[in-house]
């Protein structure tokens, strides 16, 4: 996993995957006390960074993987991200997904073509375990959503668009944050920024009681959460940090940031008011680290990616409803 894998993705990228832009709104600098600049890629097609991975992973594989199709578990966004490269590609596309996932998101993926395999994830059923058997009983090619080298080097087209964009604004030193589930978009950015940006340094963000990144690079080793589900931020919760991810990220990233649920609800409305942007709670949170984190962070300068914008109406509103009154 390295550069040339990067730039390699972004290549084939080229014409297909979105590239997002840098806002930033006067309104988000007061309440942070610095500058913040917001990468959405809740604008990237299916709603997050996820296609970035699906269509660099897909996009590389032979014409007889592709006939046979590919396979992939996810809670949602991975999901789409991978359905939709798959039709794109004319490849039969299987997902597993939780049954307790947001329903936008399986409605979504089924609409893209996928056939949709629901399993128990509060009953304790193995996605990987069941994405293993499907794969072998079918000849289908496995998409891990995160600890799989292709994925990770289209997350990294990301990280080359901030280099880019930040180059373009005089930016040469700031905080970026990510938010981050098993490390993929966060692995990827901190590869393409430590060729491309050396001063833009990374911290992972994620919600409380799910922080098994932050705790694993404060400890020096891998460690895992007690639960993988009760989080509104579902698009980001993991068991722990990848094999591949994790080193990169301990290389190269800062300490991680914890945000709370309300914080990243209230991201979502400030960054509807001011942005025009809808997120959902897990791809607010860095956003969230950003505005009501600032001790945490050192530079004058913060760049937070928006990852997705999967949100069912009734969150979204729950959200507005509860913290419209702070706009």
């Amino acid at each position: 996993m390295n550069i040339d894998t990067i730039r390699a993705s972004a290549k084939r990228a080229a014409g297909q995957v979105r590239r997002t832009p840098l806002l930033n709104s006067p309104f988000l600098d007061e309440i942070a006390g610095r500058a913040v600049h917001v990468k959405p890629e809740c604008l990237q097609h299916t709603g997050s960074f996820k296609f970035r991975g699906g269509w660099s992973a897909v996009s590389s594989l032979t014409d007889n993987a592709l006939k046979t199709g590919v396979i992939a578990f996810s809670s949602g966004n991975h999901a789409q991200g991978v359905a939709l490269a798959a039709r794109q590609h004319g490849a039969p596309a299987v997902i597993v997904m939780p049954a307790d996932a947001p329903e936008m998101k399986i409605e979504n993926t089924r609409a893209l073509g996928a056939e949709v395999v629901l399993y128990d994830r509060p009953g304790g059923e193995d996605r990987e375990a069941i994405g293993k058997t499907l794969s072998e009983e079918r000849g289908l090619t496995l998409i891990k959503p995160y600890d799989e080298p292709q994925v990770i080097a289209g997350q990294g087209t990301c990280g080359l668009e901030i280099a880019e964009q930040a180059a373009d604004l005089g930016i040469s030193t700031a905080d970026v944050l990510v938010c981050c589930g098993g490390g993929g978009l966060t692995s990827g950015i901190s590869l393409a920024l430590e060729a491309e940006a050396p001063g833009l340094r990374v911290h992972p963000v994620e919600p409380e009681h799910f922080d098994d990144v932050t705790r694993s690079l404060a400890a020096g080793e891998k460690r895992a959460n007690e639960k993988t589900t009760g989080s509104l931020c579902d698009a980001i919760i993991t068991n722990s940090p990848g094999d591949i991810t994790f080193p990169i990220m301990q290389r190269l990233c800062g300490p991680g940031i914890v945000v709370t649920e309300e914080e990243a609800l209230r991201a979502m409305v400030h960054a509807f008011a001011r942005l025009k942007l809808v997120l959902e709670p897990g791809g607010a949170v860095a956003l969230a680290a950003a505005l009501f984190h600032g001790e945490e962070i050192d530079g004058d300068t913060v760049i937070a990616v928006a990852s997705g914008g999967n949100v069912d109406a009734d969150v979204f509103k729950m959200a507005l409803d509860k913290f419209g009154g702070e706009i």
